[in-house]
């Protein structure tokens, strides 16, 4: 079952077509991954789906709801949560209350005066346990580790709850035994029905992890479908992995 599609998905940046009348589907309960050349277009694709870049031209269907315009805000309420590129976290709160902004769904100084709330502080604590942070909660943000500051950007994406999420390189920068931890939150994320969306560069983790692979090329769509036939594509291998 499809439940996100782009039809013709257009972003120009002055005369260079950075996504280039792009129509792709995604499939339900999946991970989908998005690879390509640095410059093809991939996170822009990702900031046009989560509203952080406005559309140009053509449209978003999700689940069933077409849509020529999408706000940063309004990405939540269509079930799409999104994992950044860079790490974004309130470096200043501690890691229980970067926590307790995404469960509270409201603004940082309205979840703090809620945070106390047990259902809230159980919610938070579970995910925490869930991506091994439980010991940290007390810690500000800035104190942790990177891969500790990237496993906390990957729990807050978790405490969203919603149905499909947008992971930009969530393996960047991570040590392997940190890769292993988050790609076994991902698998369990599959299992739990989420539907995932993988920029990586990776190829082995694409491998891995993915059901089905798109190859962006210029902003286009260069090639689809299961990862190791998408891999073995002339036209991909001489893209992408430049032979």
């Amino acid at each position: 079952m499809v439940i996100l599609e782009t039809k013709n998905l257009t972003k120009h940046f002055g005369g260079v077509k950075a996504v280039d009348d792009f129509s792709v589907k995604i499939e339900q309960s999946k991970i989908t991954g998005i690879i390509g050349p640095n410059g093809s277009g991939k996170t822009t694709r990702i900031n046009l789906l989560s509203g952080m870049l406005p559309i140009d031209n053509g449209t978003v269907n999700i689940s069933g709801v077409e849509l020529r315009k999408i706000k940063p805000y309004e990405a939540y309420f269509y079930g799409m949560a999104r994992l950044f590129q860079t790490i974004r976290l309130f470096e200043q709160m501690t890691v229980e209350d970067n926590i307790l902004v995404i469960l509270t769904k409201r603004n940082i100084f309205s979840s703090l005066f809620e945070k106390r709330k047990k259902y809230h502080l159980k919610k938070a604590r579970e995910v925490l346990e869930k991506i091994g942070l439980s010991e940290k909660r007390n810690q500000l943000a800035a104190n942790l580790s990177y891969g500790q500051r990237k496993l906390l950007e990957v729990a807050r994406v978790l405490a969203a709850d919603s149905d499909i999420l947008l992971l930009d390189e969530p393996f960047a920068g991570l040590f392997p035994e940190m890769r292993k931890i988050v790609s076994g939150i991902i698998k369990k994320l599959k299992q739990e029905g989420k539907t995932i969306v993988l920029i990586e560069h990776n190829i082995d983790l694409i491998r891995e992890l993915c059901d089905y692979v798109i190859v962006m090329d210029s902003g286009k769509l260069l090639a689809e479908g299961e990862p190791n036939k998408v891999l073995e594509n002339e036209k991909v291998v001489k893209a992408y992995l430049g032979k």
